[in-house]
């Protein structure tokens, strides 16, 4: 099979195309041909660490897996004697998110990991795109109180974990500050935004509102920034662990003294995850957000454009 491999930390170019051997399912696992995958922030932030925090999941000196990738959408083309859940020709979604791997043509995943049935109304480039951002964006907005409309600022211009954001907060019944430049203001509007600010004109820690929560999406402001648009009890959330790792102690910290206060919850998915989401897809509550779509043998490309961080949804690989 052909695949993305890295054996050294570094830029792009440390990307290479090779041909590997063809994985085969363990009993417990199935086989998935992939059709499409993504670049994202997490694929480059671990091709070229600049947190220690990284290296020590990855490996000091090289990585110690060689293929990144942690979305796909595919088809399963084998599976091990004990699976019961899937079946060969099934057509799956979903992340494996801590083991990377689904830059190549095939991955092997047990099937009890985070995958499930892609939504009938999506493609595969489609659903390719949309487990990371609802990911973690998820993991954000369901440590949010719904009970009484939330106002909701969401700053990360139309990244990813924005877009995803965005729409699960609007399910969700909130009012939504999206902070991105003008250009953008008609999509962010169209999921479910309902006020925009253009950070190119306007700091958003200036603009006079009170607010239920600040959602930083893109780790470019602070909670320090933040405090004063923040009402009594409001929460910040950073995606980002902030300058010397504050966000982690401040999440630890804030809560103590009561008031306003840090979350930094670590994401994590799940198989039912995957399930919710494609739910929400199926019943029309989402919709996938591409931007640039690359094949695998560009893939040194597709990082070097969502390294430009203008990226307005996602980058799909089509495999």
């Amino acid at each position: 099979m052909k695949a993305s491999v890295y054996t050294q930390y570094g830029p792009p170019e440390v990307l290479q195309i090779k041909d590997l051997e063809k994985p085969t399912p363990k009993d417990n696992e199935v086989l998935i041909k992939i059709n499409a995958t993504t670049v994202n922030r997490t694929d480059c932030g671990f091709r070229k660490p600049e947190y220690l925090i990284v290296r020590i999941i990855s490996g000091l000196l090289k990585p110690k897996r060689t293929i990144l990738g942690s979305e796909l959408a595919g088809e399963i083309e084998a599976i091990g004697k004990d699976v019961k859940k899937f079946k060969v020709g099934d057509s799956v979604f979903g992340l494996s998110t801590y083991n990377f791997g689904t830059h190549a043509q095939y991955i092997c995943l047990a099937e009890t990991k985070s995958i499930g049935a892609k939504p009938v109304n999506m493609s595969y480039e489609e659903a390719a795109a949309v487990c990371d951002g609802l990911m973690l964006g998820m993991n954000l907005i369901r440590k949010i109180d719904f009970t009484n409309r939330p106002n909701i600022l969401i700053n990360g211009a139309t990244g990813s974990i924005v877009s995803a954001c965005v729409q699960l907060a609007k399910h969700y019944g909130a009012t939504i500050t999206a902070v991105c430049t003008s250009p953008n203001f008609e999509l962010i509007k169209s999921l479910g935004a309902n006020e925009v600010i253009d950070y190119a004109k306007e700091d958003f820690t200036k603009c006079g509102q009170s607010l239920d929560v600040v959602l930083d999406c893109v780790g470019k402001s602070s909670f320090f920034k933040c405090k004063k648009i923040l009402k009594p009890g409001g929460v910040y959330f950073s995606t980002e662990l902030g300058y010397l790792s504050q966000n982690i102690f401040l999440a630890l910290l804030t809560p103590i003294f009561g008031g306003k206060k840090v979350k930094f919850p670590i994401p994590t998915d799940s198989q039912k995850d995957i399930e919710f989401f494609k739910d929400l897809i199926e019943a029309g509550n989402y919709k996938a957000v591409i931007d640039q779509t690359y094949p695998l043998e560009e893939i040194v490309e597709a990082t070097k454009y969502v390294e430009l961080a203008q990226k307005i949804g996602n980058v799909v690989i089509t495999v």
